[in-house]
C-alpha cells in the first residue's frame, strides 16, 4: 500500500511497513472488488521481505479485507482455524 494509505491504518505504526513491497505498488491490487483477482497482489507478496510480519499483523488484528502477507481473508481464516486446532 502507498505510504498515504498507511497513515490512516493501524499498520501505519508498524516498523515493518517501511520495507513492505506493497508500499511501492497500486493499493487497489491488494483490495480487489469481490470476485476480483488477487494474483497480482500475491505475486508482489511472494518477493516481500516482511511478508511474515504483515501476515501476523493481519491475523492479530483480524483484518477482514484485502491481501495481507500473501493470503486472502478466506486463507487467513483457514490458517486461524488450523492454529486453533493445533493449540487445542
Amino acid at each position: 500500500m502507498p505510504a498515504s494509505t498507511w497513515v490512516d491504518s493501524d499498520a501505519g505504526e508498524e516498523p515493518w511497513r517501511l520495507d513492505a513491497l506493497c508500499a511501492e505498488t497500486d493499493p487497489e491490487a491488494f483490495f480487489p472488488e469481490k470476485g476480483g483477482s488477487t494474483r497480482e497482489a500475491k505475486r508482489v507478496c511472494t518477493g516481500c521481505t516482511v511478508r511474515a510480519e504483515c501476515l501476523e499483523f493481519a491475523l492479530t488484528n483480524d483484518e477482514r479485507f484485502g491481501i495481507w502477507g500473501g493470503l486472502s481473508e478466506r486463507e487467513r481464516r483457514r490458517l486461524r482455524l488450523q492454529r486453533r486446532e493445533l493449540t487445542a
